[in-house]
């Protein structure tokens, strides 16, 4: 199976910003866990902080993959953009959050990825990328 991870802006400073929110591991480190753990799942791993090169990595796996977790941080609440581009693959995305964005500030209770997304996951930290997974393979 393969598996393609996408993360959006400022999630590559997991570890380092907003510990109380977002934990103190990396998220390589998680990614890292991920494979050891799932060894039979070919995972693809892409983070950006430039909308269109996220638009961009959605369209070239879009088609190639098995499933693709979604974590399009901040672009979740404002990018028409990543939403028409989910809407426009054929392969089945999931929709991520590390925080509960619905006990954040309420900008950020407006997903347009979700009426696109297959599911979504959110406020179970580094696990909900692994409960993701987890709904890939049980539905393979």
């Amino acid at each position: 199976m393969k598996i393609a991870i996408i993360n959006g802006p400022n999630l590559n400073l997991l570890g380092k910003r907003e510990t109380n929110i977002y934990g103190s591991l990396s998220f390589q480190e998680f990614l890292d866990e991920l494979k050891n753990k799932y060894p039979e799942v070919s995972f693809t791993y892409f983070q950006s902080n430039v909308e269109g090169e996220l638009i961009d990595k959605l369209q070239k796996v879009g088609y190639a993959y098995d499933g693709i977790i979604l974590n399009a941080a901040a672009y979740t609440h404002t990018s028409v953009g990543i939403a028409d581009a989910v809407k426009a693959i054929e392969i089945p995305v999931i929709e991520v959050h590390i925080s509960n964005t619905y006990s954040r500030e309420e900008i950020r209770h407006q997903s347009y990825i979700a009426p696109n997304a297959k599911g979504i996951i959110i406020g179970f930290g580094l696990q909900s990328y692994e409960l993701a997974l987890q709904s890939f393979l049980i539905n393979k």
